[in-house]
């Protein structure tokens, strides 16, 4: 009974208790939260969108600040930067994106039946032709009722543009509203962080300080990394895909650049379209793409990524691509986005809240059965 806290643990198992009947209530009257849900749902965007801005800006205001620049002016520096650098991006880049997209839109329809040809020619000539034509069955048994369900969604047209407007204002208000809490979290981010472990009872303080420069080094190196690694791709791309003459490389590096946000499953979002592109253009333009696509691969998983990304998350791969997809189903995009960040700081709690049972445990048991060996970061946080 020590050793899982003495008395304390009757109040821990009373509190589950009152904890679940609580919950067993409020289910029954949850129209009550509404207002609260309402509330949390349109402040969680901005500043989500804030908190990612802050990891990758604030490193840039430590470092002029250690060049005896105010933090202020430091601020107001970056942010008149920051919107310089867009509207430069905007006058010189977006116009031509927007030219490729609208030529890209314009020829897709020529691109899909010229693709659809070229598997039909391949198909036929093929060892797979058996295999190919399962397949069309399938799509025209499983396909062939997409006009009714158009026609039930044009139906459903007025809850769909009301949804639709409803997002493209949540998307606006995240955009006017996310840089005033960037500001105040550059500003004050030291400040927050003291008012809330001072909140905690001092006995947990020093637990508490711990816990959240953990989750600061693991998230923050995390959105700096893969920002960093996302445009290096982005950049690479475009070199490869205007050396080798592919068409709208712009387009398809920006494409690349953003969904290789996401580990695993970006790169291969990312190739679809080239992929169609290149097939479409010649046999050998695929060749060429497969091999650019090899080369920027190869650099950025033996140069960029372990030069940049380091091995501060230290996640297994497999894990990652389960967080992935348990992420996705459970939120959708936002949590594939937010998936790997959020299982770091999890991780960090629950290996913060182990080291504490090791460390009880060494203090009832370790003369019986032996100790628990720590890491060299448990030692030195146990005897700081």
């Amino acid at each position: 009974m020590k050793f899982f806290g003495g008395r304390d643990i009757y109040f821990i198992l009373g509190l589950l208790i009152l904890i679940g009947l609580t919950i067993f209530i409020f289910q029954n009257v949850s129209f009550i939260f509404k207002p609260l849900v309402t509330v949390t749902t349109t402040l969680i965007g901005p500043i989500i969108v804030a908190f990612i801005a802050f990891y990758l800006f604030n490193p840039i205001i430590n470092f002029m600040e250690k060049l005896n620049v105010p933090r202020l002016w430091g601020i107001i520096i970056l942010l008149l930067a920051i919107i310089g650098a867009m509207t430069l991006v905007v006058t010189l880049l977006i116009p031509v994106v927007q030219e490729q997209v609208q030529s890209l839109t314009k020829n897709l329809p020529t691109y899909v039946h010229e693709f659809s040809l070229k598997i039909e020619e391949f198909s036929q000539n093929s060892f797979v032709a058996d295999y190919i034509t399962q397949a069309q069955n399938w799509l025209q048994q499983n396909f062939s009722d997409i006009p009714k369900k158009i026609s039930n969604s044009v139906g459903d047209f007025g809850n769909k543009f009301h949804s639709f407007v409803s997002t493209i204002t949540h998307v606006v208000v995240v955009i006017i509203t996310f840089p005033f809490v960037l500001f105040f979290l550059l500003k004050d981010g030291e400040r927050f962080r003291n008012y809330i472990i001072s909140l905690m009872p001092p006995k947990f303080r020093k637990d508490t300080h711990d816990l959240i420069d953990k989750m600061n080094v693991q998230v923050g190196s995390y959105i700096q990394g893969q920002m960093i690694v996302a445009l290096c791709i982005g950049i690479l791309l475009f070199i490869g895909y205007s050396i080798i003459g592919l068409d709208y490389a712009l387009t398809l590096a920006s494409i690349a650049a953003v969904t290789s946000v996401v580990p695993y499953l970006g790169p291969i979002i990312a190739i679809s379209p080239a992929i169609v592109l290149a097939a479409i253009d010649s046999p050998f333009m695929l060749l060429k793409l497969a091999i650019v696509w090899a080369a920027v691969q190869f650099l950025e998983g033996h140069f960029i990524s372990p030069n940049i990304m380091g091995k501060t998350m230290q996640i297994h791969p497999l894990t990652i691509i389960f967080v992935l997809l348990c992420a996705g189903n459970l939120v959708g995009i936002l949590g594939v986005i937010l998936g790997i960040p959020t299982y770091a700081i999890l991780k960090v709690i629950v290996s913060h809240l182990f080291t504490l049972f090791k460390r009880r445990y060494n203090k009832y048991y370790q003369d019986e059965a032996g100790p628990y060996e720590f890491d060299d970061d448990e030692i030195i946080n146990e005897k700081v």
